[in-house]
């Protein structure tokens, strides 16, 4: 197995996937995906676009959909949800389609959508996709960030490298066996450096000070405490993930 960090989509090889690619959005769309399957949402379909995103879930029966929609960190008008994983409760989205439209996130999802198998992954359900990771054996995985419009994000390199340094682990393997790119490596000595101190970190991360301007403190908090969803979310058509049953 070869693993890679690639800190946004725009950096991935053009003409090239893996047999698994893994979308990380840790503020907070991926988070967010996590948060709603786990408490029951039937499905999360990502839109990179707010237009599209009202024309395919206008289809659908309003009882049963939930529209969300961010834009630089706050809710869009004529949304029922902004980007906050808190949001997601089983009052709330369970047996619900959730529609969402995020400034980072779903073009993360849409640069891979092609892959053989692709997961949704943030620091809240790392050891669920790590397990899943080493139980299906893929010979590729990218493990690609979304960032912020297009540059470098510090919580979405630390959550590769959590992800990461938890399959070196498990499979009990010299970093030199699974490292596939310069990225890889270094969003493993990230995770090492602060693993014990991710909240300070997020508040270091500029996203994370923009959360901290919108006084989303309990949604950072929620973000940066590892492993505490158990849920895969995993993509069963273009653009709609669900949780995979095991």
């Amino acid at each position: 197995m070869k693993l890679y960090t690639y800190h946004t989509p725009e950096r991935t090889p053009a003409n090239e996937l893996p047999i698994c690619a893994i979308a990380i959005d840790v503020l907070r769309a991926t988070s967010t995906i996590a948060a709603a399957l786990k408490s029951g949402a039937e499905a999360i379909q990502a839109f990179s676009n707010m237009d599209m995103l009202m024309e395919v879930s206008d289809k659908w029966p309003s009882e049963l959909r939930l529209r969300g929609g961010e834009r630089g960190g706050a809710k869009v008008v004529g949304c029922d949800l902004g980007n906050s994983p808190l949001d997601c409760t089983p009052e709330v989205v369970g047996g619900k389609r959730l529609f969402i439209s995020t400034t980072n996130g779903t073009r993360t999802l849409q640069r891979i959508q092609d892959a053989k198998i692709v997961l949704a992954a943030a620091l809240v359900n790392r050891q669920a996709i790590v397990d899943y990771v080493i139980a299906q054996e893929p010979e590729t995985v990218w493990m690609v960030g979304s960032g912020w419009e297009g540059d470098y994000s510090l919580e979405d390199s630390v959550c590769a490298g959590a992800i990461a340094d938890s399959i070196i682990t498990k499979l009990n393997v010299p970093l030199s066996d699974v490292a596939g790119n310069d990225e890889l490596v270094a969003s493993i000595a990230l995770y090492r450096q602060w693993k014990d101190n991710l909240l300070d970190l997020f508040y270091l991360a500029s996203h994370g000070q923009r959360l901290v301007r919108l006084e989303c403190f309990a949604d950072l908090k929620f973000c940066a405490t590892p492993d505490t969803l158990d849920i895969i979310p995993i993509q069963t058509s273009v653009g709609v993930l669900q949780a995979h049953s095991h």
